[in-house]
């Protein structure tokens, strides 16, 4: 115990003068890019150790997949498309038990997969329902619950999830324009 206690000090260490962080245990031991592709998904794509994955899941090239993400692919699958930012305790559902819950049973287990287009951000806490489907360049806000499809360029937030604004590029720079008119740069421009 004393060994992996050292190499954990050590480890620890090391990330902390590099980057400036503390991880846990098991994110801090494990190469997120390597666990991709062990996982199969696209270049240059990570997921951290804490992030735990059930059933068919497909992820496309350079998404980062953060810490305590849960992704629920038993119900149909899971498609992650390209660039996508799944941030910290996302959780992806293909399947839901409440009409079986509450039918004592009698009712079967709702399943349908979830599918995520290409450059994607998906904020922290987040849930995605079985069945959405989000197109490309969407921002689906913090602690929000998306139960409906999202369409390309749409940004949504709340819970249940509504929509708020679009994302528009603005001299190749991404903008958010919310429905009240207010503006917003996704950059330090």
């Amino acid at each position: 115990m004393d060994q992996i206690r050292g190499a954990y000090e050590t480890r620890d260490q090391e990330l902390r003068q590099k980057f400036n962080r503390s991880l846990s245990f098991q994110d801090a031991m494990d190469d997120r890019w390597e666990r991709a592709k062990r996982l199969g998904f696209g270049d240059g794509t990570s997921i951290y150790n804490s992030a735990t994955i059930f059933g068919d899941v497909h992820v496309g090239r350079k998404t980062w997949i953060g810490p305590y993400v849960i992704l629920e692919g038993v119900g149909g699958g899971i498609t992650i498309g390209d660039t996508c930012s799944i941030s910290s305790g996302v959780h992806i559902y293909t399947h839901n038990t409440i009409a079986w819950a509450l039918s004592g049973g009698e009712i079967e287990t709702q399943q349908a997969p979830v599918s995520i287009g290409d450059r994607n951000y998906i904020g922290s806490q987040s849930v995605i329902a079985a069945g959405v489907r989000i197109g490309d360049g969407c921002v689906i806000a913090a602690n929000s619950f998306v139960n409906a499809d999202v369409a390309s360029g749409t940004v949504v937030g709340g819970t249940p999830a509504r929509v708020l604004g679009r994302v528009e590029f603005r001299d190749k720079i991404p903008v958010i324009v919310y429905d009240n008119g207010k503006v917003t740069s996704l950059t330090n421009e």
